[in-house]
């Protein structure tokens, strides 16, 4: 069975992803060590964990080591930022976000580049609306994800042996949400939002895509919103 590595799995999309992809592959979970994430791996039939922090490069090094080939890597793992404006962001949470959101991404993607290449492997990138549009308040995590996508690019004329896929959705029901329509000061609606499944089912659909198409962009929004 192929194997897929799905960071930031232990809750919300990265579970969804993980459950959508356990029928077809060996999943391994990426995520910080958690009750939560062996709880997931246990409900998946005994699914592996990868636990490490992306950003602790020398962890990361030594957890991939072992992976000598891997078919799918879904990059999911993320964080929100303070939705500040450009005058009021200081450096710290403009390293903070990038570091996240694309400097552990290209770090992980290098570190697996021999295992993908090996099978042929497909690299998904969990990006945002923010990645196609940059709104006021939203300007660290719009360049993370506008980074991410230069990434997948890059990535996807570099290796012409793997296929790439950036994934946009627009805003997902799930705690990271909460938290930013929290900050935002309205009243929260999940209904109004994207349903993780529904976004995981779109990975899915775009890793199970047949091998003579390269699905290259997915954009998703909730319905009713342009």
């Amino acid at each position: 069975m192929p194997t897929a590595l799905i960071t930031g799995a232990s809750r919300g999309l990265g579970a969804a992803i993980a459950t959508a992809l356990a029928g077809s592959h060996d999943v391994l979970l990426g995520g910080r060590p958690s009750a939560e994430l062996d709880r997931l791996a246990a409900s998946l039939g005994g699914a592996t964990t990868f636990a490490a922090e992306l950003t602790d490069y020398a962890a990361v090094a030594a957890a991939t080591e072992s992976i000598t080939s891997l078919d799918v890597l879904v990059h999911n793992a993320g964080v929100e930022s303070s939705l500040e404006s450009v005058a009021d962001t200081p450096v710290q949470e403009w390293q903070r976000v990038l570091e996240v959101n694309l400097v552990a991404a290209a770090e992980l993607t290098r570190l697996l580049l021999p295992a993908l290449r090996r099978s042929g492997g497909h690299v998904v990138f969990i990006n945002s609306g923010a990645g196609i549009r940059a709104n006021p308040g939203w300007a660290p995590y719009a360049a993370s994800k506008f980074g991410l996508r230069a990434l997948a690019d890059s990535l996807r004329l570099e290796e012409p042996g793997l296929r790439v896929t950036s994934i946009f959705p627009g805003r997902i029901d799930t705690e990271m949400q909460r938290r930013i329509v929290a900050i935002e000061g309205d009243p929260y609606d999940g209904g109004a939002f994207l349903d993780p499944a529904t976004v995981a089912a779109a990975v899915a659909a775009a890793v199970h895509t047949p091998a003579d198409a390269h699905p290259v962009e997915v954009v998703l929004r909730p319905a009713g919103r342009p």
